[in-house]
């Protein structure tokens, strides 16, 4: 059973940024969407960014866009989520999430249900 393996994340201040890393060793990221979720203090598990590289589309939550930038690595077989602008409201666990291709991905990518392979969380807080 594949499982995704992230990093990066860790301790900023407000205001700075981080990039976290998703890494799969026996499935091939680029041919299978990839999301970010993240579950902060409180409140439920929330999806924050998705790529479909396939069908060269880009996905944000309405809370990270402009700030957060998702992409991926062919080569490392990695997707990266770029993390700008940071505050507290990003604070929280994220997990990288991957689900196979289809058709209708881009109107039910925040959907968790989707996904079948999942990392075990890299830990983000943002804190002065």
């Amino acid at each position: 059973q594949e499982q995704l393996v992230e990093s990066g994340g860790g301790l900023v201040q407000p205001g700075g940024s981080l990039t976290l890393s998703c890494t799969a060793s026996t499935i091939t990221l680029r041919s299978r969407a990839v999301a970010w979720f993240r579950q902060s203090p409180g409140k439920e598990r929330e999806a924050v960014s998705a790529i479909s590289r396939s069908a060269g589309s880009t996905y944000y939550a309405d809370s990270v866009k402009g700030r957060f930038t998702i992409s991926g690595d062919n080569g490392k077989n990695t997707v990266f989520l770029q993390m700008n602008s940071l505050n507290s409201e990003d604070t929280g666990v994220y997990y990288c999430a991957s689900a196979p291709r289809i058709a209708t991905y881009g109107a039910y990518w925040t959907d968790s249900a989707l996904y079948n392979y999942w990392g075990q969380g890299t830990q983000v807080t943002v804190s002065s």
